[in-house]
């Protein structure tokens, strides 16, 4: 079931579930571009093939809010948003540790490996510049939850620019050598963007679930 958050003849916002491929890959698991593809069929009883763009993306772990175009035209000017950083995406994360400071930038020079899909820290040389801003909202038993505001969409970002400083994201399986199983707390709360036509602002918002160690931190309720 789709949970939308925002609908228009042009675009569809939509929770992402954690653990959901945003569109099909090798696993063949059921993905999200074709699950909304399917209630856009339904919901209008549209014949045929369905058109909708997907214009960025969120790794699999995580959930949150996603966009998606209705139209061809709307994927052009929503990908340019992308692009220009018009469209303005902010997280919540919960990190391993009690970061020292209330708010900063962090910058970095990134590097993928494809055959591991990770990536790390590395020079100018051989990176693309990487950077977002943070605050803290509060620390609770060791952890610190933060609000993250992306400059850049490198592949793993935040993981990887908190990890490489001694504060990984609870529960990230690849990042943090210490972690037990569980879900990664990374979560895609707000979206904003100019709507593709009207120009208007649009503003998706979505909290992550009260599950551990999001259920830490009354500031979430």
């Amino acid at each position: 079931m789709i949970h939308v958050l925002y609908e228009d003849n042009h675009v569809l916002c939509v929770e992402k579930p954690v653990n959901v491929p945003c569109a099909e890959d090798s696993s063949g698991d059921p993905d999200l571009l074709n699950m909304c593809r399917d209630y856009i069929k339904e919901k209008y009883q549209k014949p045929g093939n369905v058109y909708l763009g997907l214009v960025h993306r969120l790794d699999r772990p995580v959930g949150g809010v996603m966009v998606f175009a209705k139209t061809s035209k709307a994927a052009s000017r929503l990908s340019e948003a992308v692009r220009t950083h018009a469209m303005k995406k902010t997280y919540l994360a919960v990190l391993d540790g009690n970061l020292k400071t209330d708010q900063g930038t962090l910058k970095d020079w990134l590097v993928k490996d494809p055959k591991t899909n990770t990536s790390r820290t590395t020079d100018e040389a051989h990176g693309k510049f990487s950077e977002l801003s943070y605050e803290v909202l509060a620390r609770r038993e060791g952890k610190t939850l933060v609000r993250i505001r992306l400059r850049t969409g490198r592949p793993h970002q935040i993981r990887v620019q908190f990890s490489s400083r001694g504060y990984p994201l609870v529960f990230d399986q690849r990042y943090n050598p210490n972690t037990r199983k569980g879900q990664i707390a990374l979560y895609a709360c707000r979206l904003e963007f100019p709507h593709p036509t009207l120009k208007t602002p649009v503003i998706a918002e979505h909290m992550p679930p009260q599950v551990y160690p999001w259920n830490l931190f009354e500031e979430l309720k």
